[in-house]
């Protein structure tokens, strides 16, 4: 096996295993924001469980290493914006100075990847 095919097999399982986790927790957090409040934590919940299709979806489709590679960005993104997020409802402070703002535009660009994925030449 090449480590081409390596990467894909191993991207692939973290983008499954990562949506469900994604879900799994949105509804624990979205259980968490009814019952226990906080500015943060419902927007986090939003958040992972409107990425987790994405994750499985890529996971399973990921045949395209320009779709794999903006989930993963999507993934680091959302990790860090939903991450800040919920340290300021949970531990009273920032995950780190400008985690949300960067985990944010990670986001965006996972995104774009993402979308620009549908313009790479498939593999033959």
């Amino acid at each position: 096996m090449s480590k081409a095919e390596q990467f894909s097999g191993n991207s692939s399982r973290i983008l499954v295993l990562a949506g469900g986790l994604c879900g799994a927790a949105g509804v624990a957090l979205s259980a968490a924001a009814a019952h226990l409040g906080g500015a943060f934590v419902g927007t986090a919940a939003s958040f992972l469980l409107m990425h987790a299709p994405v994750f499985i979806a890529a996971g399973l489709l990921g045949e395209n290493r320009v779709l794999r590679m903006g989930s993963l960005t999507l993934l680091v993104g959302l990790l860090l914006f939903c991450g800040d997020l919920l340290a300021r409802d949970f531990l009273g402070s920032r995950l780190f100075p400008l985690s949300a703002p960067i985990g944010g535009t990670l986001l965006i660009v996972g995104w774009l990847t993402i979308a620009a994925s549908a313009l790479a030449r498939a593999r033959s």
